[in-house]
């Protein structure tokens, strides 16, 4: 009886194969990262292009405002004529009494109301609040009739402290709630510490808690600030004469249906948006967070 001679061939053992390289969560590839700056970039341009065109013409003559050169005949005769030839330094006084009183009041008001919120429990605490919030959700144009009869009934038009009240109510609802999250943030110990030192409520808020309260008290103020700066309705509809204009109203009158000085708007325009640039300098480190102050919660 034979046996076959059976031959074994050898497995074919097979190359290790390449692991595949899986991107890491949240890593963009090649044709994410285009797209991402070249939307950056988009944006960008949107943002810088119109500030500096208006820039640009403020320097050209008014014959030239329109043209899509750049400047070819430097002049600061618009600058000249907006300064000596206007009411532009009244406007600039209007505003910086309206803004500066504003912004005070505003910050103290708001950072006051949203401190006793914070700490304090009062009949009447949640409708306040809603009614803060509520404020916020009419515009601008509902609102312009109503304030002008209330301040024409108070003897208030046509005077700084009828704006500045107007814009208070614009300024304060949306402070004292941002002020109140922020609030929220700070440990109440501090108060408790500050009541076994013999402090009274007012005392640990001015003393303890404001020096605490920085970021969200320079978010505030710049909101008070740009709200009496940069509002127009308002300040066209309850101020007349030119003499009792504020910068935002006053930058009206070089454009109407009858004649158009743009040489002057643009260099009043830009001589408005220095120190709004120059608040913004100064408070931009406190803006992140204040603004997000209070956003989660430990």
């Amino acid at each position: 009886m034979t046996e076959a001679n059976t031959q074994s061939t050898p497995a074919k053992t097979s190359s290790p194969s390449r692991p595949k390289k899986t991107r890491a969560r949240g890593e963009r590839g090649p044709l994410a990262s285009v797209a991402l700056h070249a939307a950056l970039l988009i944006a960008s341009a949107t943002a810088v292009l119109p500030p500096l065109w208006l820039l640009v013409t403020s320097f050209k003559p008014t014959s030239e405002a329109f043209s899509t050169d750049l400047v070819k005949d430097f002049t600061f005769r618009n600058y000249d004529h907006v300064v000596n030839d206007t009411e532009f330094l009244n406007w600039l006084g209007n505003s910086l009494l309206v803004v500066g009183l504003t912004t005070v009041i505003g910050v103290f008001i708001s950072a006051t109301t949203g401190y006793a919120v914070s700490r304090f429990k009062f009949p009447g605490m949640r409708p306040l609040m809603w009614l803060l919030l509520i404020t916020q959700m009419f515009p601008v144009a509902v609102l312009i009739v109503p304030l002008y009869n209330l301040l024409a009934s108070l003897g208030l038009l046509n005077q700084p402290v009828g704006l500045v009240v107007t814009y208070l109510t614009i300024a304060v609802p949306f402070c004292a709630w941002m002020m109140k999250g922020y609030f929220d943030t700070i440990p109440v110990e501090i108060d408790e510490a500050g009541r076994v030192d013999g402090l009274n409520p007012f005392g640990t808020f001015w003393r303890l808690i404001v020096p605490l309260a920085k970021p969200g008290l320079a978010v505030t103020g710049f909101y008070s600030f740009i709200t009496g700066w940069a509002e127009v309705a308002y300040a066209s509809a309850f101020m007349t004469g030119e003499e009792n204009l504020t910068l935002a109203g006053g930058l009206q009158t070089f454009v109407n249906q009858y004649t158009s000085d743009w040489g002057s708007l643009t260099a009043s325009a830009v001589i408005v948006a220095v120190p709004a640039a120059v608040i913004f300098g100064f408070v931009q480190r406190h803006l992140v967070s204040g603004l997000t102050a209070g956003a989660t919660k430990s």
